[in-house]
């Protein structure tokens, strides 16, 4: 069995299928972006394992280990011939110890070849986190709610350029309307994992388009170290009219219904202010969309404003839009870098 260092194997994980072995509760808190989890363990027999492990002794543990490995030969070897048709897999467990080890030797008795990663998902994860120490350049829409800089964005990235969607990554608009209509957010170390796939395949020496964002984009965090980046690099900021703002959030957020557009008003409602959240509700419950949309804007035109003033040394180039059309305005914005 081949020990694979960190970056080799992430290039070969790019033509094989990647195996996951640790629990489903490991799983489920991270995982290398294309991995696939066959556990060698349930949470509970870890958890037993680990157990014995510090109030017993090595030898109890790996008892009880392989006696739970033993059971369920037949289980794992069909789990891999369901997820997987391939010859030669990759394969991980925390440490590229004993879990990643043990399924790698059995995955050979059925002739696969197996590339197992040294070090194991502990490695993967420095290799994410110093992978935000690089130093990119990147270009940032920003603009008040409601400016289109999403759509923006999308035209930019069916072009040429690179271009990263922060909020796709985290499943969340940002606001705190942004959950609505999205699936559930992945962990912050999903986020991490994700995101550092995704710059991993940018050329750093070329424009890296995106999204100005707060730290928090919902419950997932930019790391400190992107986000850095994102606050000392230009930005680009789009400037339509009220109006237009609010018609594309009627556009956007109308169609949910109203118990989660009233929850939502609810969570920012000490920002807001109780009685703009009041009549806010009051509007969307009578279904004047238009009105409700002007009061909730005021409250984040003034935090994105006084947060723009805030950032001392950015450089901000204002580009005034009078038609809605988000695919001019990323022919117009490439050019303008250019």
């Amino acid at each position: 069995m081949d020990n694979i260092p960190i970056k080799e194997f992430l290039i070969l994980s790019k033509d094989l299928p990647v195996i996951d072995v640790r629990t489903p509760a490991e799983f489920s808190d991270g995982h290398i972006s294309s991995a696939i989890n066959i556990p060698i363990f349930s949470n509970e027999e870890r958890a037993i394992v680990g157990t014995k492990y510090k109030q017993e002794s090595k030898d109890t543990a790996i008892a009880q280990a392989l006696e739970y490995i033993s059971e369920k030969t037949d289980h794992y070897l069909n789990q891999l011939e369901e997820l997987s048709h391939s010859q030669e897999i990759c394969i991980y467990c925390w440490r590229g110890g004993f879990r990643s080890e043990g399924m790698g030797h059995l995955f050979q008795t059925v002739g696969k070849t197996v590339n197992r990663l040294e070090g194991g998902y502990k490695a993967y994860r420095n290799f994410v986190l110093d992978s935000f120490k690089t130093k990119f350049k990147l270009i940032v829409i920003g603009g008040m709610t409601g400016s289109g800089k999403t759509e923006i964005l999308e035209e930019i990235g069916k072009t040429s350029e690179q271009m990263l969607d922060l909020e796709g990554l985290a499943n969340h608009k940002g606001s705190a309307f942004g959950a609505l209509g999205q699936d559930d957010q992945p962990t912050t170390q999903q986020f991490e994992n994700d995101l550092a796939a995704q710059l991993n395949e940018f050329d750093p020496e070329k424009n890296i388009w995106l999204e100005d964002e707060s730290r928090m984009i919902g419950r997932v965090k930019i790391p400190d170290n992107l986000f850095t980046q994102i606050r000392s690099s230009s930005v680009i900021k789009i400037e339509v009219s009220k109006d237009n703002r609010i018609n594309r959030l009627i556009k956007d957020y109308a169609k949910f219904n109203k118990p989660d557009l009233i929850n939502s008003i609810n969570n920012i409602s000490r920002r807001l202010g109780g009685l703009n959240s009041k009549l806010a509700i009051e509007l969307i419950e009578k279904e004047d969309y238009h009105k409700a949309t002007d009061i909730i804007l005021d409250y984040y035109d003034k935090a994105y404003t006084y947060g723009l003033s805030k950032r001392e040394g950015q450089t901000i180039i204002s580009i005034k839009l009078k038609e809605d059309d988000p695919q001019k305005t990323a022919r117009k914005l490439i050019g303008l870098i250019e």
